[in-house]
């Protein structure tokens, strides 16, 4: 019975890809409820599940975290698809399934036969998903690309967020681009089933790393476009146009962000919560236009305020005040956060070990429901099940062993 908070029950989607970007849009659309197949090499599986052994990823829990966060829920199949019969198997896993995701270039695609008129010609009503690091027609459309690359540098995100005056242009986030691009990619796989479900002809979808990181950044390319509006070097910390927009250091080296855009609404109620009313009527500050011609004042004020009380005082004197404001917390504060820990926002995913593994949900809920993490696959795990369940019998299974089209 299909309930509410798993509204792909019942959707199955072929996966044949590799790394984060589109594997995270497969992970998204198992947490929803779909049955997600991650079709794999049989040599090396994923290459995204070797890094751990370069250094680059580190284990937790006795697991890759990374490689469970981007392939959550779903299941693999060790399938050569360079070999004839494992193509043939792939034929009929896509013939059962209602979308088909690839990250595969253009060359890869059609040296293993999966692009749209060969996928089509196996179920002419999947809906076809290719991920890209740079899109899919243009002189780069058959370059390859990870998103420090395509959606950090490519985009000019790496530059709108690299401080002025910085030596070098500022590093990404791990898999800061795959992430993003990955929940629009979901979001896109949810418009083209509903589509289809309408009558309409399943579309092929794209997206890339370079749209996402266009897509990130708007307000700064809009501005800078011929005949926008001039790009305005950031105001310093004292020249500030709204001093309750900035973050303050506390006593103990910690930082309280302000973020009150309607400054006036909250200004006499957050002079009582930091314990200073009788700033409300300080003629320099007494409305937004004040704080902004005395700005360096008001700034200066604030940062002797907050530099005098750590930031437990500070969270404890906020915590009733209704204009918008938040701590800067570090990674590790989020797993006890009593909002986070309250929405469920953080799970516990047995990982087959003694200490679960925590991961973070995907950020859209239905019906309140926190969605529930599983466990990534084991390279292959669920070959011989899924293949049981598409009607090979246990000798055939182990005749396409024998041959090396399958794991």
């Amino acid at each position: 019975m299909l309930t509410s908070h798993v509204p792909l029950a019942g959707i199955r989607v072929v996966e044949v890809a590799t790394h984060v970007f589109a594997p995270m849009a497969g992970a998204i659309l198992a947490e929803w409820g779909a049955d997600v197949l991650k079709v794999e090499p049989p040599g090396t599986g994923d290459p995204y599940r070797g890094l751990v052994t370069t250094g680059l990823h580190p284990l937790q829990a006795g697991v890759d975290p990374y490689v469970q966060s981007a392939n959550r829920g779903k299941r693999s199949l060790g399938i050569d698809l360079g070999h004839p019969e494992g193509r043939d198997l792939l034929g009929r896993l896509v013939r059962t399934a209602d979308v088909f995701v690839t990250s595969l270039r253009p060359g890869g695609r059609a040296r293993l036969r999966i692009d749209v008129e060969d996928v089509r010609a196996d179920n002419p009503a999947v809906v076809y998903v290719r991920a890209s690091a740079f899109g899919p027609r243009g002189p780069e459309a058959a370059r390859g690309g990870y998103d420090a690359g395509a959606y950090w540098a490519r985009s000019g995100m790496q530059h709108v967020l690299t401080p002025a005056g910085a030596a070098w242009p500022r590093p990404a986030p791990p898999a800061f681009g795959d992430l993003a691009g990955a929940l629009a990619l979901a979001g896109a796989v949810c418009a083209a089933l509903v589509h289809r479900a309408a009558g309409g002809e399943p579309p092929v979808i794209d997206g890339s790393l370079l749209a996402a990181g266009l897509w990130q950044i708007q307000p700064d390319i809009v501005s800078a476009a011929p005949g926008g509006a001039s790009p305005q070097a950031p105001a310093g910390r004292y020249e500030a146009s709204n001093p309750l927009m900035l973050t303050y250091r506390t006593a103990d080296g910690r930082f309280v962000a302000l973020t009150m855009l309607a400054s006036d609404r909250h200004w006499a109620a957050f002079c009582r919560a930091i314990g200073e009313p009788e700033r409300a009527d300080d003629p320099r500050f007494a409305d937004a236009a004040a704080r902004r011609r005395h700005a360096r004042a008001c700034v200066e004020w604030l940062d002797a305020v907050f530099a005098a009380r750590d930031l437990d005082h500070w969270r404890e004197a906020l915590a009733g005040f209704p204009g918008e404001w938040a701590p800067v917390q570090v990674p590790r504060e989020l797993h006890d956060d009593p909002q986070v820990r309250a929405n469920g926002y953080i799970a516990e995913v047995d990982v087959g070990g003694d200490v679960p593994l925590p991961m973070v949900t995907v950020p859209v809920q239905f019906d309140e429901q926190p969605s529930r993490p599983a466990r990534a696959p084991e390279h292959g795990e669920h070959t011989e099940s899924v293949l049981e369940e598409l009607g090979l019998s246990w000798d055939e299974i182990g005749a396409l062993k024998d041959r090396g089209a399958i794991l």
